[in-house]
C-alpha cells in the first residue's frame, strides 16, 4: 500500500516532465526519472519556504493582537489568524518530512517501473481520459483546472479503468496527492469529480 502510494506520486511527477504527452518516448526513461526526482527536491524546498513564510505571518498576527489591546473583536481576529497560520505551518512541515523518504524509496526499480507504466498509460490515452472526465465536470472543462489537478484526475481514472484498482482506494490516494500538491479548492474539485466519475462508471 505504502509503496503504491509513493509510486503514484512519482508517476504524477513524471507526467509533469512530459512536454508532449503524445510522444513520451522522445525523452528517455532515465531522463524522466531524474527530472521527477529533481521535482521532488524542488517541492521540498518550496514547502519549507512556504512554512517559514506562514510562520512569520502567524507571529505578525499575534503581535497585532497585542497592539489591539482593548479592542476585543480585533484581538480575536488576529488570534484566529495566528492559530490558523500556525496550523498550516504544522501541516506543511508534516508533509515535508515525507519528501526525504520519497526520494529514497523512489530510487527502487519496482517503484520506478510501476510509476512509468501509469505515466505512459496516461500519455497514450489522454484524449479519451479527458473526454471521460469532461463528461462529469458539470459545466467545467478539465483544461480549466491547474495542470497538476488535471494529472491527478487522469492518473486516478487510468488506475480505475485500465489497472482495475478499487475506486475507493484511488479516490483516497488522489485526494492525498491533492493535499500535497494542490489547494483546498483543488481537493474539493478532485474529490467531487472522481465521485461522479465512479458513480457514472458503475451504471
Amino acid at each position: 500500500m505504502q509503496n503504491r502510494t509513493i509510486a503514484r506520486e512519482l508517476a504524477l511527477l513524471i507526467l509533469g516532465q512530459l512536454q508532449d504527452r503524445h510522444a513520451p518516448e522522445a525523452t528517455t526513461t532515465e531522463q524522466l526519472l531524474a527530472q521527477a526526482m529533481a521535482s521532488l527536491n524542488s517541492h521540498l524546498r518550496e514547502s519549507l519556504d512556504q512554512a517559514a513564510e506562514e510562520l512569520q505571518q502567524a507571529q505578525q498576527a499575534l503581535l497585532d493582537s497585542e497592539l489591539a489591546e482593548g479592542q476585543l473583536p480585533q484581538v480575536r481576529e488576529h488570534l484566529r489568524q495566528g492559530l490558523e497560520r500556525s496550523e498550516q505551518v504544522l501541516n506543511r512541515l508534516s508533509s515535508s518530512l515525507e519528501y526525504p523518504r520519497l526520494l529514497q524509496l523512489a530510487d527502487q526499480q519496482d517503484l520506478r517501473h510501476w510509476a512509468l507504466l501509469r505515466a505512459k498509460a496516461v500519455a497514450e490515452a489522454q484524449p479519451q481520459l479527458d473526454q471521460g472526465i469532461d463528461a462529469v465536470m458539470e459545466g467545467w472543462r478539465l483544461t480549466r483546472l491547474p495542470r497538476i489537478d488535471q494529472d491527478i484526475l487522469r492518473l486516478a481514472v487510468v488506475e480505475i479503468d485500465e489497472f482495475q484498482t478499487p475506486a475507493a482506494v484511488v479516490c483516497n490516494e488522489a485526494v492525498e496527492l491533492a493535499h500535497r500538491y494542490s489547494d483546498e479548492a483543488g481537493r474539493r474539485m478532485i474529490n467531487g469529480v472522481l465521485r461522479r466519475y465512479t458513480t457514472a462508471a458503475a451504471h
